[in-house]
């Protein structure tokens, strides 16, 4: 890590989605967060419960496991990503088909009130206030998070689509 990777400033509030469905996806999504909190620069705050949630996208593929995690960081949010994209890589995630089957993805939710919007990186998600799977763990352990657009999680839920697929293990 080099101190372009370092905020300046105090630690961070950070939401993260996690999702799995291939292999054993309650191990890889403990894991995942295993290698997160034991990232210099990143401490795990809380953890959802374990949902589960039939897929998004075009793609035929079996029911997420998914969760939610608040971090606090020191990492700038591209830094934040880039860890993200690693552990990712390290417990086997491959690439092939957008919105395909996956051992693991790891998503930066929320940034603090920081707004991004580069190529490979936008924050707060763009979509995260249409998707049960992740508004559902997230406001489990952040009800009030901020969602960039003046509401919060809890207020998104009261209009988000597909809520009965989801379901807590």
């Amino acid at each position: 890590m080099t101190t372009q990777d370092l905020s300046p400033d105090a630690p961070t509030r950070c939401a993260l989605g996690l999702g799995s469905n291939l292999g054993d996806t309650g191990a890889m999504l403990a894991e995942a967060v295993r290698r997160l909190d034991l990232t210099d620069g990143i401490t795990l705050v809380s953890r959802s419960s374990d949902y589960r949630t039939p897929p998004w996208g075009p793609v035929p593929q079996d029911d997420y496991r998914n969760i939610c995690v608040l971090v606090d960081t020191t990492l700038t949010p591209a830094a934040l990503l880039k860890r993200c994209l690693e552990i990712e890589g390290e417990l086997g995630r491959v690439r092939e088909v957008r919105w395909g089957p996956r051992t693991i993805d790891i998503d930066v939710l929320i940034f603090g009130l920081q707004k991004v919007a580069e190529t490979d990186l936008e924050i707060p998600h763009p979509r995260m206030a249409d998707r049960a799977f992740v508004l559902i763990p997230l406001a489990e352990i952040w009800p009030d998070a901020p969602l960039g657009d003046g509401r919060t999680a809890v207020e998104a839920l009261k209009t988000c689509p597909d809520q009965d697929g989801v379901v807590k293990l």
